[in-house]
């Protein structure tokens, strides 16, 4: 056997084994929405991998598709307008898309839980926190809990874990009762309540203040390496990933256009929409060097209105000719580094 055959037979055996260690598996996704003002594409070709036990970082300004895609691996696309028309969703090896109703029922809020932008609105106010997990509890897992009092006693051991004092006592609050920081340790307690293999957090510290936004950061950490739980952060802010994840998808009118480490991202951006963002961060220290903020020109298109080529080719200061007629493919120039850019065809 040749070195050649031989560097092959390897790199065969590392996307194996790359292939079982990914928890979750988009491919080729596309979410639309029916219209009366026609078809509007708010997810369109999404590739993407989470591994076990990684965070994941989903980024990019409003209006981009995050939380559309946050919201297709549940399943939870209110149809009408919207739905999943093409794709696959591979979580542990098993396509969600292929699944009936009840089977990803089970799935949702057992394997995979998701906490929400507003805690205030995600929880209900008419019942107690402690009730409100322990329903969780009771619904997915009655091995762990036959009974609501087995069951408040988990919602006890969550409200402990994620550092609310006096939980034994807490659990007969209303949300009402709790500040804004507290209700979204709630939304984590119940997210984690049945140690799922995979937890969404669509901007889950944007309505907090620095502080509380620090400590449920520095929890989403703990607890994702007590529990080895993957996590998937939706967020607009690149200072929160690169706080808390392992790699960053870059998103753009409802595709990846960038997917890489943290490290890379942040030391060597490919894409200009990526390196757009990265320059409008504010620094502590931009003002001592005489240096402004400089914010990325235009703003998203809408569904309706996305430009023929690449879509940020009216925004982008990079743009070529190229650009303003055809997507660009996939390209990766250095291994676990994608970009969608004509800049980077050989």
């Amino acid at each position: 056997m040749n070195n050649t055959n031989k560097v092959e037979i390897q790199n065969q055996k590392k996307d194996l084994f790359r292939e079982a260690e990914d928890l979750l598996v988009i491919q080729d996704l596309h979410t639309h929405f029916f219209t009366p003002d026609g078809v509007l594409r708010a997810l369109d070709g999404v590739d993407l991998s989470l591994p076990k036990g990684r965070a994941l970082g989903l980024v990019g300004e409003s209006g981009c598709g995050k939380t559309v895609l946050a919201l297709s691996i549940l399943r939870l696309i209110p149809d009408p307008p919207g739905r999943i028309v093409k794709g696959k969703i591979i979580f542990e090896g098993v396509d969600l898309l292929g699944l009936d109703e009840q089977a990803i029922r089970d799935i949702r809020g057992n394997k995979i839980s998701m906490i929400f932008q507003e805690p205030m609105t995600s929880l209900n106010p008419v019942f107690t926190i402690g009730s409100q997990i322990a329903e969780v509890v009771l619904l997915h897992q009655r091995h762990r809990a036959a009974t609501k009092k087995q069951a408040l006693d988990v919602a006890v051991n969550m409200l402990k874990m994620v550092g609310i004092a006096s939980p034994e006592s807490r659990i007969n609050d209303y949300p009402h009762q709790l500040s804004g920081g507290m209700c979204q340790r709630v939304m984590i307690a119940m997210a984690l309540a049945c140690r799922p293999s995979l937890m969404i957090a669509d901007e889950p510290t944007t309505a907090l203040d620095v502080t509380t936004q620090a400590q449920i950061l520095c929890l989403m950490k703990d607890l994702r390496d007590e529990i080895d739980t993957s996590i998937l952060l939706v967020t607009h802010d690149l200072g929160v990933v690169a706080q808390s994840c392992h790699e960053v998808a870059v998103m753009y009118t409802g595709n990846i256009v960038e997917n890489a480490s943290v490290e890379d991202i942040f030391s060597s951006p490919l894409h200009p929409y990526t390196k757009g963002l990265l320059r409008a961060i504010p620094r502590i220290d931009a003002r001592k060097r005489g240096e402004s903020l400089q914010a990325i020109p235009g703003n998203v298109p809408t569904l309706k209105d996305i430009p023929k080529g690449c879509s940020f080719n009216n925004r982008c200061p990079e743009v070529m000719d190229i650009c303003r007629g055809e997507y660009p493919p996939v390209f990766r120039p250095k291994a676990g580094h994608m970009v969608r850019c004509w800049r980077y065809v050989n």
